[in-house]
């Protein structure tokens, strides 16, 4: 039952992110997976204690960590490409699924139906009947979220090249509505911006 799943998924620290534009601090897609995590579970728990919501907090996390597995065989595609036409977006889609199964076949069979569903695979992942429907909402604003403060980072760094995604992302940000990423953008997200001075300051 010799599995490579982890020996893949362990190569996610190799796979560079934001590769066409200049980065003061390059992110792999492991660094970026981590981050993910750690902004989906804290969407879901501000979801839970200030709006009345009742998400799984800890199965977001796990969702995230699996989101862009699939990049370990397609290499991060940037956004201005996948997203350059239709065709193209479905064609990138479809590469996506294959590289999803090629991985899933790499799971030990009793564990397949575990990691399925966290690797995109199966009709339960998608449309109305999505048991984790409002967690992939969760996520996508995680991730997109993680986007944002990578630009912050880098915009605070000085690097200019990141100051219109910055503002690109704000604004789709701003179009998801969310009451949870705006409670995190007032109170969280702040101290992105900051040296490790200005953080010891404020403590």
């Amino acid at each position: 039952m010799d599995s490579d799943f982890f020996a893949y998924m362990y190569r996610l620290k190799y796979i560079e992110r934001w590769s066409l534009m200049r980065n003061t601090t390059r992110e792999s897609v492991a660094e970026h997976s981590f981050h993910v995590g750690l902004l989906a579970h804290m969407l879901c728990e501000i979801g839970n204690r200030m709006f009345g919501q009742s998400l799984n907090a800890d199965r977001a996390a796990a969702m995230a960590l699996f989101h862009d597995a699939t990049e370990v065989f397609t290499g991060d595609i940037p956004t201005p490409v996948k997203h350059h036409n239709p065709k193209m977006l479905a064609s990138f889609r479809e590469i996506e699924a294959m590289a999803a199964e090629r991985l899933h076949n790499m799971v030990p069979e009793p564990l397949r139906a575990t990691y399925a569903p966290l690797l995109g695979i199966g009709s339960e992942t998608n449309g109305v009947n999505d048991p984790d429907h409002d967690l992939r909402r969760m996520l996508k604003a995680a991730d997109l979220l993680d986007a944002y403060l990578k630009c912050v980072s880098e915009v605070a760094s000085g690097n200019r090249e990141f100051a219109v995604a910055k503002t690109e992302i704000e604004h789709k940000l701003a179009s998801l509505d969310m009451p949870e990423v705006t409670w995190f953008l007032d109170h969280l997200a702040p101290g992105l911006g900051r040296t490790l001075d200005e953080l010891s300051r404020s403590e």
